[in-house]
């Protein structure tokens, strides 16, 4: 069996100004609101709501793991919820550049997603009995990831 990957949507998620907590026992933590952006794919399409976060941990050796949960709302009025988890890693050049705002190629470094996606709309009921997959990067206060269905 193969498993195949379809495109769904692309994500733009806006960011607002980190909340940095410090040194915790399970690493260096911060929360990053999300506050806006747009989903814009085949089969998702809508805006990012104002609403939700990611809840950053990062770990020894700058290994970022990451857990962000906020919602999408399409053209039609649904809302979609997102619960995205991952890791991110790059070298200390990388990752001075990329918190600097500067715009380093994704291909530069590691980001990757799991995705579950949940909504009470019956013309999305299919998002709850998919698994999606993430690629992407930081750019400036955005984060933009590509999103597959995992068929």
């Amino acid at each position: 069996m193969t498993i195949a990957l379809t495109h769904a949507t692309d994500l733009v998620v806006e960011l607002a100004r980190p909340h940095e907590m410090g040194a915790c026992p399970a690493g260096t933590r911060r929360i990053i609101p999300i506050v806006g952006g747009t989903a814009s794919g085949p089969l998702l399409s809508g805006r990012i709501l104002p609403i939700g976060a990611d809840w950053q941990t990062v770990l020894a050796g700058g290994i970022a793991d990451l857990d962000a949960r906020y919602a999408i709302e399409t053209a039609d009025g649904a809302v979609v919820e997102v619960i995205s988890q991952g890791i991110r890693h790059a070298s200390p050049e990388v990752h001075a550049r990329i918190a600097s705002g500067e715009q380093v190629d994704p291909c530069e470094y590691y980001m990757r997603t799991a995705i579950r996606l949940e909504s009470g709309s019956a013309d999305y009921s299919w998002v709850n009995r998919s698994l999606f997959l993430a690629h992407g990067g930081k750019v400036g206060n955005t984060v933009r990831l590509a999103v597959y269905r995992v068929d």
